[in-house]
C-alpha cells in the first residue's frame, strides 16, 4: 500500500472574515503527481497557501504523519515542502545563481549544494547559460524554470506548483512540463499541481481532485475524472 505523504482533514481557510475552504479533505500518496482542478475562485490557490501556512486555517494538515497546521511557513518549508507560487516569486534584482542559492539557504551540506547546482543546471541548461544574469531580465519561461530550480535546491519531498503554465508560450510549457515529469521520476519528488489548463494537468498528473466553492466534489485517477461528462464539458471542451 502506497504511503500517504500529505493529509488534509476538514480544512477551513480564511482571508479575514471571508471563508474560502469549507471542510476540505483529501490526501496525496508519496511519489505521485496530483492535480487540483476547479473554476476561478474554487479555492485551488488557497489550498496551496493553507498547506504552506500562508492563510489562517482550521482543521488538520499532516505531512509525513506530523501535524503542520499552525506552524510557520519557514518551518513547513524546512520539513520538505517547496511552494512555487503563481507569479513565480523570483528575486528580480538577484542573479540566477543568487536566486538558486537562496533556495538552499537553510541547508548546511555545502558539498551536496554544489552537486544540486549542477543537477538544476542539468534540468535547465538555459539557467546555466544565464547564471550571472539578473532574474528580472529573463523571459517568462526562464523565470518559471528558475522558480522550479530554486525550489529544487531545497531538496523537497513535495512541490506545490501554482499555475506553472500561466502566460507562457505552448512550446515553453511543453518543455517545462516534460522537465517536471522527469524531476518527479528521477528525484522522487511528489507534486501537487494547480493548473487552469486541464489537458496539461491530466497529461502530467496521475490523480485529480475537482474543487467547487472550497470543497472536493469529485476525485479519482486522472482517467476516471477525465471520463466524467461534466468535467469534459466544463474543462476539456467536448
Amino acid at each position: 500500500m502506497t504511503a500517504q505523504l500529505l493529509e488534509l482533514e476538514n480544512i477551513g481557510a480564511f482571508y479575514g472574515q471571508i471563508q474560502v475552504l469549507h471542510g476540505l479533505t483529501f490526501g496525496l500518496v508519496e511519489g505521485g503527481i496530483t492535480t487540483l482542478l476547479g473554476a476561478n475562485g474554487a479555492g485551488k490557490t488557497t489550498t496551496l497557501r493553507a498547506i504552506s501556512g500562508l492563510v489562517k486555517t482550521t482543521g488538520t494538515i499532516r505531512f509525513l504523519g506530523a501535524r503542520i497546521d499552525g506552524r510557520k511557513t519557514e518551518d513547513i518549508a524546512r520539513r520538505g515542502i517547496a511552494h512555487v507560487p503563481d507569479g513565480r516569486g523570483t528575486f528580480q534584482e538577484f542573479t540566477v545563481e543568487e536566486n538558486l542559492r537562496l533556495g538552499a539557504h537553510a541547508r548546511r551540506d555545502a558539498a551536496n549544494i554544489a552537486a544540486d547546482f549542477e543537477s538544476v543546471y542539468g534540468y535547465f541548461p538555459k539557467l546555466k547559460e544565464r547564471r550571472r544574469q539578473q532574474a528580472g531580465t529573463l523571459s517568462g519561461g526562464e523565470q518559471q524554470m528558475l522558480a522550479i530550480g530554486r525550489a529544487l535546491m531545497m531538496r523537497p519531498k513535495l512541490f506545490l506548483l501554482d499555475e506553472p503554465s500561466f502566460g507562457l508560450a505552448p512550446l515553453v510549457v511543453q518543455e517545462i512540463f516534460a522537465i517536471m515529469r522527469t524531476i518527479n521520476r528521477q528525484q522522487k519528488v511528489s507534486m501537487l499541481l494547480v493548473e487552469q489548463n486541464a489537458n496539461l494537468a491530466f497529461d502530467l498528473a496521475d490523480h485529480a481532485y475537482l474543487l467547487e466553492t472550497g470543497r472536493v466534489v469529485l476525485s479519482g485517477s486522472c482517467d476516471e475524472v477525465k471520463a466524467d461528462s461534466a468535467v469534459r464539458r466544463s474543462y476539456l471542451g467536448y
